[in-house]
C-alpha cells in the first residue's frame, strides 16, 4: 500500500505555514533546478570557496557560499574577512528578477510598488548529516522577506514562531524545486533544519546527494557599512 499510494503521488498544494510564511512546492521545474545547482558549483569555485562559519567556536554542519555580501555570524561585509579577505561574487541581476518573481508568487496581494530587491544571498551546501539548529534570521538591517528555494535532497525543515525556538512550530519537507518565502510577521521566525533525507533528490536536478539551500535577503547595508 505504501508503495501504491505514498507521498510522492498525492498532490502538493500551495500552503501558507504562518501569517507572511508560504510554502510554494515544485516552484522550479528540473530544468531550472539543474541549472542553478550548476551555478552553485560555479560560485563555490569562486574567489571565496564554500565554507563552514565558525559560531560559538565551533563550525557549522552546512557549508556557504555567498553572494552580493558576505554572511558571517551577527555581520555583513564585503570582503570574506573570517576566510581568505577576498571580495565575494557580486550579486547577479537574474538572481534579483527570481526573487522578485518569487515574491510576487508567494505574496499576490503586496503592493506592487513595494519592489523587492535583494541584494545578498547565502547558498548553504547540506551533506547527509548536516543540520541547522533554530535560529532568526536577523543580521539583515532590513526586514523584507526572505526567499528560500531548495535543490536536491529533501530538507525536513521546522518553522517555528518569533519570540522563542520552543513551540507553537510546524515541520514540512522542503523538496528539490520548492520555494519558501518568510516576511512580514514572519520574518524573524525562528527556523531550523532538522535533517536531511538521503537519496531523495530528483535524478534530473542536477545534484546526485546533498541539499542546496539558496536564501535571498534584503540587507539594508550601504557601501559604507563594515
Amino acid at each position: 500500500m505504501d508503495a501504491l499510494f505514498g507521498d510522492d503521488l498525492l498532490p502538493r498544494h500551495r500552503r501558507t505555514i504562518a501569517p507572511g510564511a508560504v510554502h510554494l512546492p515544485g516552484w522550479l521545474d528540473t530544468r531550472q533546478q539543474s541549472w542553478l545547482t550548476e551555478q552553485f558549483r560555479i560560485w563555490a569555485a569562486g574567489p571565496v570557496p564554500a565554507r563552514a562559519a565558525i559560531i560559538g567556536g565551533h563550525p557549522m554542519s552546512v557549508r556557504t557560499v555567498c553572494l552580493g555580501w558576505h554572511w558571517r555570524p551577527y555581520a555583513y561585509s564585503r570582503e570574506a574577512l573570517d576566510v581568505n579577505g577576498n571580495r565575494v561574487l557580486e550579486f547577479p541581476d537574474w538572481l534579483a528578477e527570481l526573487g522578485r518573481r518569487a515574491v510576487a508568487d508567494a505574496y499576490p496581494d503586496r503592493d506592487p510598488a513595494a519592489e523587492y530587491a535583494p541584494d545578498a544571498a547565502l547558498a548553504n551546501y547540506y551533506d547527509e548529516e548536516a543540520k541547522m539548529g533554530m535560529h532568526q534570521d536577523r543580521d539583515e538591517l532590513s526586514l523584507e522577506p526572505v526567499v528560500s528555494l531548495s535543490l536536491g535532497d529533501t530538507g525536513l525543515f521546522r518553522f517555528g514562531n518569533s519570540e522563542n525556538r520552543n513551540r507553537p512550530h510546524t515541520d514540512l519537507e522542503l523538496r528539490s524545486g520548492d520555494l519558501f518565502v518568510f516576511g512580514g510577521p514572519s520574518r524573524l521566525a525562528y527556523h531550523g533544519v532538522t535533517r536531511i533525507l538521503p537519496g531523495t533528490a530528483p535524478a534530473d536536478c542536477g545534484l546526485e546527494c546533498g541539499r542546496i539551500n539558496i536564501t535571498l535577503r534584503v540587507t539594508g547595508m550601504a557601501e559604507s557599512n563594515p
